[in-house]
């Protein structure tokens, strides 16, 4: 009985152990006190992403030196891979942007739309866009949710 547990212990510990190495890292830059911006941290660890926040009273810098234009500007900024990622963005667009590497600066969602990833509230699910940005200040919906 009790090798039968250690073996399973052992299996259990192998079988976990690729999905932490394989985590992705992941910047994110957020305020102190914003509860939605937390949500959106733990969407992004649930789907294999290894978050690490930097919490600044201002992003306003941050969001400046990555090039976030203006419009697009939500409460959170990140970067990986290159790329930068404002606001609500779900998970798996962002997987997508990793995976097709478009020529852009990075992906946002303005604003917080009710339903994106961190602002859930109960059923209730606005349409919005994610938008490419390029360093050029050129804009395009590159996903739909």
């Amino acid at each position: 009985m009790r090798t039968i547990a250690l073996s399973l212990a052992f299996v259990l510990v192998a079988a976990l152990a690729p999905s932490a190495q394989m985590a992705t890292p992941i910047t994110v830059y957020k305020t102190p006190t914003c509860g939605c911006c937390g949500k959106w941290v733990e969407h992004m660890k649930q789907q294999g992403f290894a978050p690490k926040v930097t919490e600044l009273t201002n992003l306003t810098a941050i969001k400046q030196s990555i090039g976030v234009p203006q419009n697009l500007q939500s409460c959170h900024t990140s970067t990986i891979e290159g790329y930068a990622i404002e606001g609500h963005v779900p998970a798996d667009v962002i997987r997508q942007l990793l995976k097709e590497k478009p020529k852009v600066a990075g992906i946002a969602v303005p604003g917080m739309p009710m339903g994106s990833p961190g602002m859930e509230q109960g059923g209730v699910k606005d349409k919005f866009n994610v938008v490419a940005f390029a360093a050029d200040g050129t804009q395009k919906v590159y996903a739909t949710r």
